[in-house]
């Protein structure tokens, strides 16, 4: 079986010097090898063939296996604080462990935490109605389930 580990290694020396970055390996148990990537500015398939020409080199090929490179899926969950950091000032959806989704405007992240602005319904006291407020909300990865980008076709 072909190591996880050798293979992000291999996606690694490809990376260096350059501005993509590693989402997530995965080997199956019959060796099919799913390499993920991204960028800021979203992954060419011209990249992804040169990564995945890359990696084929490095491999033996007395073993046999099937490989699969990609970018990191639209709409799918983070996985690594770059998505996060690469995701700044645009919109998310995260889903906390008790259960509440919340959307924003992703506004930081750092290594311990990241912070969400939402609108929230607040009634000002004395006044008739709920105002929308903007509110910056602050989660640690440990309190999460999920955050991802949100697609709009506003």
């Amino acid at each position: 079986m072909i190591d996880k580990n050798v293979v992000a290694r291999i996606v690694e020396e490809w990376l260096e010097d350059k501005s993509y970055f590693l989402v997530d390996v995965n080997v199956s148990p019959d060796d099919k090898i799913v390499v993920e990537i991204d960028h800021a500015e979203g992954v060419w398939i011209d990249d992804c063939v040169e990564l995945s020409r890359y990696i084929e080199s490095k491999l033996s090929r007395e073993e046999d296996y099937e490989l699969e490179v990609g970018s990191a899926g639209i709409g799918q969950p983070f996985k690594v604080l770059q998505q996060y950091v690469a995701h700044v000032g645009c919109e998310v959806e995260v889903l906390d462990k008790t259960g509440k989704k919340w959307t924003g405007v992703l506004a930081d992240a750092n290594e311990e935490n990241f912070t969400v602005t939402v609108e929230v319904k607040i009634k000002p006291e004395g006044a008739k109605r709920p105002k929308l407020v903007e509110q910056n909300v602050t989660f640690t990865y440990d309190e999460i389930k999920y955050t991802k980008y949100l697609i709009s076709f506003k």
